[in-house]
């Protein structure tokens, strides 16, 4: 079959990744799976003019109800969507935006959500779709650069590399957009920098947001301790965040974290901010430590630091879990299962299968 993939297609975003893993596993399948960039489009109808091109696209999948399924809504083949942290966190409290992604969802022959907690939110505030709502976690694979150069990335970030194997680098990856919070921990990071010069804070991710990056930039630049570093590939971030202390989370609201994830997997400790999406994946002091206010980040940075004992424990977690939980084959199966059997049979109304 001829699939169309919509998704927001920043560069080095954890969107972007995601929307190119699952494209691989459905052309694994022996599909073939356009992936374009949802800002691309303006309205259905491009999209449904898109669709009906020769040879057409014979069904389509999008990552985000309201960013990209409405674009799906005027195409008269089945489609899939999966949900965005940003849909259900989000974008429901938008009236305007939840009966949009109403009417995808009832369109919709089915639809993923990451984790058990975003289903049941979307069961709550959209109208009720039990039935075709799976719950399918994020597939986690790491690689780490083999010619990444740590003192060069510290010192492109501004830090100071004068005792390089002596910091204690925390690592805060997030795309510089408001939801993501980035600025949460610089104030009482700053005072913490100051008692000892070598804890040090550097954000890394991309410029999503171009007024907020201004806004970003504008106060790292005038604060101790605290640095931002220019977006990279996603091997010499993996690289970065090996040689971290901790990878940190503050945002103020996340579907599925995939760098806690690759943290985890990578055998990072997690510093995580206590919100659903990331309490969904971290169990606090099992496979990462959670804070619920910069002052208990602090708190649980020093435990973290003078507890070995507690370090281990939740490296050791961590990597399991992901392990168990999020590995490859099963979302692979999962999303080629889905398309196999919603998208084969044109007649509307198909019952999906029970995924187990």
């Amino acid at each position: 079959m001829k699939l169309l993939f919509l998704a927001c297609l920043s560069p080095q975003t954890g969107n972007h990744t995601t929307a190119e893993r699952i494209r691989s596993h459905i052309e694994s399948a022996g599909h073939t799976c356009e992936l374009r960039d949802a800002a691309e489009f303006q309205s259905p109808a491009e999209v449904a003019d898109l669709m009906s091109r020769n040879p057409p696209f014979e069904g389509a999948l999008a990552i985000h109800l309201f960013r990209a399924g409405r674009l799906l809504l005027d195409i008269q083949v089945p489609f899939g969507v999966i949900f965005g942290g940003t849909d259900i966190n989000e974008d429901v409290k938008v009236e305007q935006k939840r009966v949009v992604m109403e009417q995808v969802l009832l369109k919709a022959r089915f639809a993923v959500a990451f984790t058990d907690q975003l289903k049941e939110e979307a069961e709550l505030f959209l109208l009720s779709q039990s039935s075709k709502i799976y719950v399918q976690p994020q597939g986690i694979k790491t690689e780490v650069s083999e010619t990444f150069c740590w003192t060069e990335f510290l010192r492109s970030s501004g830090a100071s590399t004068e005792h390089v194997d002596e910091l204690r680098v925390f690592l805060l990856v997030c795309g510089l957009r408001r939801v993501k919070d980035p600025l949460h921990l610089v104030e009482v990071f700053t005072e913490w920098h100051y008692e000892n010069p070598l804890n040090v804070l550097v954000i890394i991710g991309p410029k999503i947001d171009a007024a907020f990056t201004v806004e970003v930039e504008a106060v790292v630049k005038r604060t101790a301790g605290v640095f931002l570093a220019q977006e990279r590939s996603q091997q010499e971030l993996h690289a970065a965040m090996k040689r971290c202390f901790a990878v940190v989370n503050s945002s103020v609201s996340e579907g599925m974290s995939a760098a806690i994830l690759e943290a985890m997997d990578l055998g990072v400790p997690v510093l995580a901010r206590d919100i659903p999406g990331n309490a969904a994946v971290v169990q606090h002091e099992f496979t990462g430590l959670l804070y619920s206010s910069p002052q208990e980040f602090v708190h649980q940075s020093h435990r973290l630091l003078s507890d070995h004992e507690l370090r281990e424990r939740v490296v050791r977690n961590g990597k399991l879990y992901v392990e168990e939980h999020h590995g490859l084959m099963q979302e692979r199966e999962t999303y080629q299962q889905l398309v196999d059997s919603n998208f084969s049979d044109r007649e509307w109304g198909i019952t999906s299968m029970h995924l187990p």
